[in-house]
């Protein structure tokens, strides 16, 4: 069945219908608690001084810190739940920009997961108030909504699983695939329960830190030559092959086992580490001039791009594994616009301009 779109808005009026009635959802809540919805997520968006960072994030000379929870959404699925996300900004009073809602909207779905739209007070008075800023945001959202409703199925396809992690309830595996995904490591996320069979040639490195316990069948990728990384003690049985100040490399069958010494304490460091494991030439996706962009690559030579700054009014540089003849740009506000590909090894590489909230790269 269709996700449905769901809107929080308490205490509704007839005055307001001509809102509702814009974006057209499925379901209108009021102040009731949502069945099975995840409320832990940060708010979207760039991290800038008035929303807790530090005044130099975002400057010439650093990358923009991102916040983002669509992944909470990827963890959900792998543990088998909906994916449903209901967290609303913290401090609501504080204000934040009308097309963060959006972006909340965007980034659930694109993980495979959905969002329950709550309006923040100061959006919510504005709309009422006619102002033109919250008007234009509120009608961006009511596009997205209904292009990614009609387009369902480019978002609920499997992601590639050249970078598997495995997670489980609780903090510590979570935040590993948080830092995957913020990196741009494009990960696919699977239970402990659900470990798929060794594929070297497409699951070149298996994450399996941040767990109580590693599942037994998690080396069984080691031994058909994949790479797999883990932060507790390894098998006494195990050849090393190198040591590391922080970590230790075991020949394992085929493959290798990556041994931290310690729990991963940082796992911004460790995503990179792990993305350096599976090599730039054989990611999954890989972009270029957009420092606060995320990058998702899905089976069926599908690539997404979620913008979490500014829109992007330039070219920027991407690339997906696998290569393909053509491409075509998606996007909301845009027709279909074609793209001219280039073969770069193993991978596929296109220039997409003007990335506003949301694009997608239909290869073929």
């Amino acid at each position: 069945m269709p996700l449905p779109l769901i809107l929080r808005w308490p205490n509704r009026e007839p005055a307001h219908e001509p809102l509702l009635a814009q974006l057209k959802a499925d379901q209108i809540l009021g102040e009731e608690p949502v069945e099975g919805a995840v409320t832990s997520g940060l708010w979207p968006g760039i991290r800038s001084p008035a929303r807790g960072g530090n005044a130099d994030v975002a400057s010439a000379s650093r990358e923009p810190w991102v916040d983002a929870s669509g992944y909470l959404a990827a963890v959900q699925r792998a543990l088998g739940h909906s994916g449903l996300l209901a967290h609303q900004h913290k401090n609501p009073e504080q204000g934040v920009p009308f097309d963060s809602l959006e972006l909340a909207f965007v980034e659930a779905r694109v993980n495979g997961g959905n969002f329950v739209l709550s309006v923040e007070p100061r959006f919510r008075g504005a709309l009422l108030a006619g102002d033109a800023k919250a008007l234009a945001a509120w009608a961006s959202l009511a596009l997205t909504a209904a292009w990614m409703g009609k387009n369902e199925g480019l978002f609920q396809r499997p992601t590639l699983p050249t970078l598997t992690a495995i997670v489980e309830p609780g903090y510590a595996s979570g935040e590993i695939a948080n830092l995957l995904f913020r990196r741009g490591g494009s990960p696919a996320l699977v239970s402990a329960a659900t470990v798929p069979s060794p594929d070297p040639a497409r699951i070149v490195v298996l994450v399996a830190a941040g767990l109580k316990t590693v599942p037994p069948q998690a080396f069984a990728h080691a031994a058909a030559g994949a790479t797999v990384v883990i932060d507790s003690a390894p098998e006494k049985s195990w050849a090393v092959v190198k040591q590391d100040t922080d970590r230790t490399i075991f020949s394992l069958g085929k493959g290798q086992v990556v041994a931290y010494h310690k729990r991963v304490q940082d796992p911004s460091e460790f995503a990179l580490d792990c993305i350096d494991l599976v090599t730039h030439k054989r990611r999954a996706a890989r972009l270029w001039n957009a420092t606060s962009a995320i990058p998702l690559a899905k089976a069926g030579g599908l690539l997404h791009i979620v913008q979490y700054g500014s829109p992007i009014g330039t070219e920027i540089q991407a690339r997906v594994q696998g290569l393909y003849r053509s491409a075509t740009l998606l996007r909301p506000e845009a027709p279909p616009l074609p793209l001219k590909v280039y073969t770069r090894g193993s991978m596929t590489e296109v220039f997409p301009p003007n990335i506003h909230r949301l694009a997608v790269v239909q290869f073929v």
